[in-house]
């Protein structure tokens, strides 16, 4: 694990900002979600790549009434329905 050095106070409501350099870095935008991990005694962020609920792809990812879908797995699904 790397350290940038960088300390943050978690204020009264329990958040801390991430520094914009990180943000850069780790291309976290504004409105970003981020997956909350833990580890042991540590606290991991990773920004959320939207997954197909299938086969849990990030390639060609498209929401089809509120679930995210990747072409491959549409593609297997109207095989199916043809068959």
């Amino acid at each position: 694990m790397e350290s940038t050095g960088i300390t943050r106070r978690v204020d009264e409501l329990g958040r801390i900002v991430i520094p914009i350099g990180l943000r850069r870095r780790l291309d976290i935008s504004e409105k970003d979600s981020l997956r909350i991990f833990l580890n042991d005694d540590a606290i991991v962020l990773k920004k959320d790549v939207p997954s197909c609920v299938f086969c849990d792809s990030s390639q060609d990812v498209i929401t089809y009434k509120g679930k995210k879908v990747c072409r491959s797995c549409i593609s297997e699904l109207k095989n199916q329905r043809e068959n």
